[in-house]
């Protein structure tokens, strides 16, 4: 059982303005920021469906390599085991066995929560991600010598169902005149870091969050992007504990080694469900918000209490390059690195 688990599975919210007739749903809740993000908003005691491929890991015969899941099987996670954690706290959690990258499987699910909601639904998280395994076995390939499958692998159960969840949220939204769809992106939508694949599927989703806002807002339905920072996931942790020992020369690995300044996927969440007690969402809808961010204007907290700064921060960056520093890091103010300033180092779109 994973500190996440142990931590939050005791936990009850019951506060005044909880979110106990909200509605929401969140796509890959079996492990990482999804099963965070769906504790989260269960804590705050909301209705939450949550979808995966495997209902219950031992009893059903799925793929390891599940579309949100991780390469190996101790990481495999179920409906059941998010289930379980969520039933503890003051929320309602309905699993739902659903494959997004199929279609009609999908439409399945939106109608059967149009039904049992009386066509009510308040938040769609846009989490699912099936690249996980190729981006793993990819690594360190320039794009001509990855897989062309990688592709599809990083967008398929992605962007493309990220687009299509949100088209069917959105027809249960429209008629009520409220609602929130949250993408969950990347800064690999800004800077290199997973490869071409990764980095232009994640700024697709940026750009489908800022789209569908544009269309969404005169019905008054926000649509926003998420940037989470360095998520301490099942994947990740993997993935660094792979390059330390291989005693990688890699900068960016070697930082990440040290846990300094990570999140936990139960951070998303909470700031998740802030959002939907803004009494001016409709303002945010289009924009790209920074999870770390938007916890410093709600005041949430991380779950041991402390508060992760923006990737952008000076209190992250100055350790990040002089590791020294990082025992001293809550005494750098946090300042950030203005868009415009950071827009420079980024990849800019090609011009005529």
């Amino acid at each position: 059982m994973t500190t996440l688990d142990t931590q939050h599975s005791q936990q009850r919210s019951g506060s005044a303005d909880s979110l106990d007739n909200t509605v929401a749903l969140v796509t890959g809740a079996t492990r990482g920021i999804g099963k965070g993000i769906a504790i989260a908003l269960a804590q705050a005691v909301a209705t939450v469906y949550i979808t995966g491929r495997s209902l219950n890991q031992k009893s059903d015969n799925k793929p390891i390599d599940d579309i949100e899941t991780d390469t190996t099987e101790t990481m495999a996670g179920s409906l059941a085991e998010t289930q379980a954690i969520m039933d503890a706290s003051a929320g309602t959690c309905i699993p739902c066995q659903v494959d997004h990258g199929d279609d009609e499987q999908v439409k399945q699910l939106f109608d059967r929560i149009k039904t049992e909601q009386n066509g009510q639904l308040d938040l769609l998280v846009n989490n699912v991600y099936g690249g996980v395994r190729a981006l793993r076995t990819q690594q360190g390939k320039p794009f001509w010598e990855a897989e062309a499958s990688l592709w599809d692998a990083c967008n398929n159960v992605g962007l493309r169902s990220h687009y299509i969840a949100s088209r069917l949220a959105a027809q249960l939204m429209v008629p009520q005149k409220q609602g929130l769809i949250v993408t969950i992106s990347s800064w690999g939508g800004l800077s290199p870091i997973f490869g071409v694949a990764y980095g232009t599927g994640k700024s697709a989703c940026d750009r489908l969050a800022a789209e569908m806002a544009a269309e969404l807002k005169p019905h008054n339905v926000t649509s926003i992007a998420l940037w989470p920072g360095i998520v301490g996931t099942e994947h990740i942790s993997e993935f660094v504990e792979e390059a330390k020992a291989q005693n990688t020369s890699d900068a960016r690995m070697n930082m990440m080694s040290t846990r300094f300044n990570w999140e936990t996927p139960i951070f998303t969440g909470r700031v998740i469900a802030e959002l939907l007690k803004e009494h001016n969402l409709i303002a945010l809808s289009g924009k790209l918000h920074i999870v770390a961010e938007l916890a410093a204007r709600y005041g949430s907290v991380d779950e041991k209490g402390g508060r992760p700064a923006s990737l952008r921060s000076l209190k992250f960056l100055l350790p990040a390059g002089l590791p020294r520093l990082q025992p001293y890091a809550q005494l750098i103010p946090d300042l950030r690195i203005p868009w415009w300033l950071l827009l420079l180092t980024a990849l800019s779109a090609p011009k005529k």
